[in-house]
């Protein structure tokens, strides 16, 4: 019998949020609608990156990467070009998540 998925941590898993899941954290939300620059540096500077490197494709796609979320580069480009402010929303709740968790 041979084995096609790799037990443990490294089953490939969601973003623990969804996109538009603004609800779940309002005050994430009106931080990315006011200052999204300020947003994205708060990311880069949780994930120890550059601050230039906090928003858009980069930094999702590392994050992804490093968690082994579901998605690809096309679907990095396209969240994060059509919903920027959605997108870099999302990544921060998930940071919050994990830390809550103790995961990050």
């Amino acid at each position: 019998m041979a084995v096609t998925n790799q037990p443990g941590p490294y089953q490939p898993s969601d973003f623990q949020t969804g996109l538009c899941d603004c609800c779940d954290d309002i005050g994430t939300c009106c931080f990315g609608l006011w200052c999204y620059p300020c947003l994205g540096c708060s990311i880069a500077s949780a994930m120890d990156e550059c601050c230039l490197c906090g928003l858009g494709v980069p930094i999702r796609a590392v994050y992804r990467t490093k968690y082994n979320i579901r998605g690809s580069l096309c679907n990095d480009f396209m969240t994060s070009w059509c919903c920027p402010v959605c997108s870099t929303c999302q990544l921060k709740r998930d940071i919050v998540r994990r830390k809550q968790q103790g995961i990050f």
